[in-house]
């Protein structure tokens, strides 16, 4: 899986474990983590800009297109309070929301 700059805030270990009790191909399991992978990353990087000024959105995506992950680090703690506990918020929620799902299938 693509590392982003946030990985290390984000454990999806529960995700794969949940996966592994599924019936499921060894293809379908990595169809379905990668797909986790981008609703998070989605939903990251929809936090940070709904945080950021329409100048800071630029700067972001600028960076984030070019993987910089100090620069974007450097960017983000400078505009945004608590940076990294909002982005395990909604990491957090995502995975809860993936992982009810993935009950769901099991009980089907």
């Amino acid at each position: 899986m693509k590392k982003f700059f946030y990985s290390h805030l984000v454990d999806t270990d529960s995700l794969t474990s949940d996966l592994a009790e599924l019936d499921l191909t060894e293809s379908q399991r990595k169809e379905l983590m990668e797909i986790a992978h981008v609703h998070t990353h989605q939903a990251v990087v929809d936090a940070i800009l709904s945080e950021l000024s329409e100048e800071d959105k630029k700067k972001f995506l600028e960076l984030l297109s070019f993987g910089s992950n100090d620069e974007i680090w450097k960017h983000l703690n400078e505009r945004v309070a608590k940076i990294e506990d909002k982005i395990m918020d909604v990491a957090k929620k995502v995975k809860k929301e993936l992982r009810e799902d993935t009950a769901k299938v099991k009980k089907s």
